[in-house]
Order: structure tokens, then C-alpha cells, then sequence
């Protein structure tokens, strides 16, 4: 491959990286106007987005899909330690972990 090429991918890369950065802000602010209108549809359309967006942006900076649901779930069984207000509050941690767990079957 030629500098030339190098070069092109590295400004290609970035300019995606960048896009994606944008992407997620703009889910966000999705979710909240979503959240104060009350809809399902676009409340899941907005976290639907973010997510993709987390695995895009994971690929993109070379992590695999497989480490990032690993240290999801490292991060769950933190969390879940550590008494985050979602899980003694609800459960909810606990909840995900089984769901995730049950996923890999």
C-alpha cells in the first residue's frame, strides 16, 4: 500500500471516528426528547442508536465485539459489588448479567 493510501485511510478513519462521535451525541439527545415525550418507539429508536453506535465506535478504535461484551459484563460484576444505586435499588444489574449470560447459550 503507498503513503498515499496510508494517508487517505488514516483522514478516512479519523472523519468516521468523528462521525460516529456525532452520531452518539445526537442519539443522546434522541433519548431525551424521546423520554419527555413519553413514545416507546422512539425511545427505543434512540437507545437502539446508541448502542449500535458503542459497537461501531469499539470496532473502529480496535476493540472486538466479543472484549467489549466482556468488559460489559467485568463492569457489571463491579458495579453489582460495589452496590450501584440500579442494582440495590431495582436489580437491575443483576437482571442484565442474567440476560447477557443467558444470551451466550
Amino acid at each position: 500500500m503507498s503513503w498515499k493510501n496510508e494517508s487517505g485511510n488514516i483522514a478516512k478513519n479519523i472523519r468516521f471516528l468523528e462521525w460516529l462521535k456525532g452520531e452518539l451525541v445526537e442519539s443522546v439527545g434522541k433519548l431525551f426528547k424521546a423520554l419527555i415525550e413519553g413514545s416507546e418507539k422512539l425511545i427505543l429508536d434512540a437507545l437502539t442508536g446508541i448502542l449500535i453506535t458503542v459497537y461501531l465506535l469499539a470496532k473502529r478504535v480496535g476493540i472486538d465485539f466479543d472484549d467489549l461484551e466482556a468488559a460489559s459484563i467485568e463492569k457489571i460484576d463491579d458495579q453489582i459489588e460495589k452496590g450501584h444505586e440500579a442494582e440495590s435499588w431495582y436489580g437491575d444489574l443483576s437482571a442484565l448479567k442474567s440476560y447477557l449470560d443467558n444470551q451466550k447459550r
